[in-house]
């Protein structure tokens, strides 16, 4: 869906401010980049073009996850929007021009996909924060993260036939493995949007709460993986992630080796049945 073409029924928010704890990373045109400890928020700065996904926005985002990636003491990235939107997508004149430079938007479709693919293959673990609408290129990037929060006042949807486009960043592939072949379809064929209640509902959100608790649910999982191996955080995401790339029972040979590795040369994973039977919190080297 193009970001310029949805209504302004959403409640706008304001900019989180930084606290003592928080360090700014760096403040792009489109994308803002804090951490605190060892949590990297993303931020959307485009709040009045309802933080649409143009070119320049994603090579930034292409960059801070790369950036991120070299970042060892860091674990969880969260991404959100600004104002009353995570992202409802591409931008209208920027599409239009494009769509005259073959080469360029081949280019364009290729940032996209390498940004993405970055955060699918990432140690990291990331968390789509859906503070309002997502749709079209919005919800393509909620689709390559590992936890999706959402306000409940968050609408969710594909909407690119509503304009005559098609999903050109995974939606038309990762957007039925997510949830289910029929699912996939009813959204992509009706452009319908989805309350943040009926997208947790059919699995594209896991948790739901009132818009004012967002970041206390980040929060709140936030402390439940901070307890976890990193090594073991990252591990969990690879296998799970194997699964969109092989059969099951390549996939369940594949688990086999990998487990075998992790177990006999990972030493959180000794440490972890150790600290288990010691009654004791474990003590993790990652």
């Amino acid at each position: 869906m193009l970001a310029s073409s949805l209504s302004d029924k959403w409640t706008v928010g304001s900019r989180r401010m930084l606290s003592q704890d928080d360090t700014l990373l760096n403040e792009g045109e489109n994308v803002r980049l804090e951490r605190s400890g060892g949590h990297v928020r993303l931020s959307f700065q485009r709040a009045e073009k309802l933080n649409p996904l143009d070119w320049a926005t994603v090579r930034e985002l292409k960059q801070a996850v790369e950036t991120i990636e070299a970042m060892p003491d860091v674990f969880v990235v969260s991404i959100i929007g600004s104002g009353r939107s995570f992202s409802a997508g591409g931008d209208l004149d920027g599409y239009l021009k494009l769509y005259r430079e073959p080469a360029q938007f081949s280019r364009f479709l290729e940032d996209f996909f390498a940004m993405l693919a970055g955060i699918e293959s990432s140690r990291k673990i990331y968390v789509a924060l859906i503070n309002g609408v997502c749709v079209a290129g919005g919800l393509e990037l909620l689709l390559a993260c590992d936890v999706v929060l959402a306000a409940d006042t968050a609408r969710i949807g594909d909407g690119h036939l509503n304009f005559g486009q098609l999903p050109g960043a995974g939606g038309s592939q990762r957007l039925p493995r997510a949830i289910g072949m029929l699912r996939a379809k009813h959204l992509m064929l009706t452009g319908q949007l989805l309350s943040a209640a009926e997208a947790r509902e059919i699995g594209l959100v896991n948790e739901v709460v009132p818009h004012a608790e967002l970041e206390q649910a980040l929060d709140r999982l936030i402390e439940k993986l901070a307890d976890k191996s990193r090594v073991g955080l990252a591990s969990a995401k690879h296998l799970a992630n194997k699964t969109l790339t092989t059969d099951l029972e390549a996939g369940l040979r594949y688990e086999i080796d990998f487990v075998l590795n992790y177990a006999t040369t990972v030493p959180d994973a000794t440490e972890g049945l150790l600290a288990f039977k010691e009654k004791r919190k474990p003590s993790y080297q990652s």
